[in-house]
């Protein structure tokens, strides 16, 4: 009984620990509000707007200057998303981006954000889209 009791504090320890280093390696990609990414895109020039959305939901409405590459397709087209500049990944409401902004960052990309409440919070804001 000892010697299972020993083997369950290690595998908690091991799976505390690894949850703990995947913390980390995710803490790398900033979440922000869409509040806060219009903020930024006022404040900063040199942005790079990522649409990870589908190309039908891409098609009814976008974020102004956005560049589409469809989650599915990003890995094969991550060669487009220029290193050099700030980038804001969205989708409609965070879910798609969030890991699409964590892997640019884990890849030597800077200044990342995810917009955690997507193309809908934009909407719901009132800022502009493009149509």
């Amino acid at each position: 009984m000892t010697f299972l009791i020993t083997i369950l504090k290690k595998t908690v320890l091991a799976v505390i620990m690894v949850c703990m280093a995947w913390s980390l390696a995710l803490a790398a990609a900033h979440n922000i509000s869409s509040r806060e990414a219009k903020t930024l895109m006022e404040k900063k020039k040199n942005i790079f707007l990522l649409d990870v959305r589908t190309p039908q939901e891409n098609s009814q409405t976008r974020l102004p200057g956005s560049v589409l590459i469809p989650i599915g397709e990003f890995e094969r087209r991550i060669s487009e998303v220029p290193k050099n500049k700030t980038i804001v990944v969205y989708c409609a409401v965070g879910s798609r981006s969030k890991p699409v902004a964590e892997y640019l960052s884990k890849n030597g990309y800077k200044n990342v954000y995810n917009m955690t409440d997507g193309i809908v919070g934009w909407y719901r804001n009132g800022f502009p889209l493009q149509r």
